[in-house]
């Protein structure tokens, strides 16, 4: 009889299912059985829901997982976790472990290499553990103030509550929406005024353009009249002067005194008198003349006749 019966087929099956299965849950779980890992210890106070085959960091990269983990039951000193890394990783001493939860709840831990390149911890031994609450930790510390301010929250909502009733803020609006159109012409307006300008700037730029040159003309004729003016001898024309007010005052005075016939006809009273006489005599004559003519003048065609 044959030593492969159909009943050791089935055995030799189910062994190696249960062997193909526990590798494929350690290899799933992350634990190899033929690497040359080295396993350490750390200790916490508190895990925070870290469990076996978590991946392990150093620097960001994964190097490890999370093996066992057993709880202090008798020292009541929280909890010890066994990982395995490389063994390639050389740890140095005071190098400490953190856990980190992020806001998914996921959970890992991480490695803080001390900068200690002489000694290093040996496999088997014990690090430092501590707890990184990360986003979650710091809105747990900040929950406190936050509870403090959910008062004051509320009675800001409530004063908002009670200005959005108030009718007048219903009317303040409706007037910045009436003065929004009022902007809204003026603007326009504005606009239009604007493009005027602006279709009249080149003639208003002409205009000044002439302005200017008429301006330059005036400033260089002003210039001509100041050098002409600075040619002109002032102190012969001011002795010209001097001398036209000496004689002007000559004159004067020369009038004023009895010398001369102009100044005895302007101070001699008899004078003026005789001529004033000498005047009233020759009016006489002359409306005498023309009374009688004959008298004065005597015209004869044959001759003289003797009266």
């Amino acid at each position: 009889m044959s030593f492969l019966t159909k009943e050791v087929k089935i055995a030799i099956v189910a062994i190696v299912g249960i062997v193909l299965l526990f590798f494929g849950l350690n290899f799933l779980k992350g634990r190899s059985f033929f690497s040359d890992n080295s396993s350490y210890y750390i200790h916490f106070a508190d895990i925070s829901g870290l469990s076996a085959s978590n991946p392990i960091y150093a620097d960001g990269y994964q190097v490890g997982v999370v093996k066992e983990i057993h709880y202090d039951y008798k020292g009541n000193h929280g909890a010890i976790v066994e990982f395995d890394v490389n063994g390639d990783l050389r740890i140095p001493k005071g190098s400490s472990a953190e856990i980190v939860s992020d806001i998914m709840g996921n959970v890992k831990m991480n490695l803080l290499m001390a900068n200690n390149p002489r000694e290093r911890v040996e496999p088997g031994d014990t690090l430092v553990g501590v707890i990184n609450g990360g986003m979650m930790g710091r809105m747990a510390q900040l929950m406190p103030t936050i509870e403090k301010m959910i008062p004051k929250i509320d009675s800001i909502l409530t004063s908002i509550n009670t200005l959005m009733a108030d009718p007048a803020l219903a009317k303040s609006l409706h007037n910045m929406q009436t003065i929004s159109a009022n902007l809204t012409t003026t603007t326009v307006g504005l606009n239009t005024l604007v493009a005027g300008l602006n279709a009249q700037v080149p003639g208003l730029m002409g205009k000044a353009d002439m302005a200017l040159t008429k301006a330059s003309t005036t400033l260089d004729n002003t210039s001509k009249l100041t050098a002409n003016l600075a040619a002109v001898d002032v102190a012969g024309t001011m002795a010209k002067v001097d001398q036209t007010l000496a004689n002007v005052q000559s004159v004067t005075a020369r009038l004023n005194s009895n010398e001369g016939s102009l100044g005895l006809l302007m101070n001699d009273p008899s004078l003026y008198h005789n001529l004033n006489a000498t005047v009233q005599s020759a009016d006489s004559l002359l409306t005498n003349f023309k009374a009688h003519p004959k008298r004065y003048v005597h015209f004869s065609v044959f001759g003289k006749k003797d009266n």
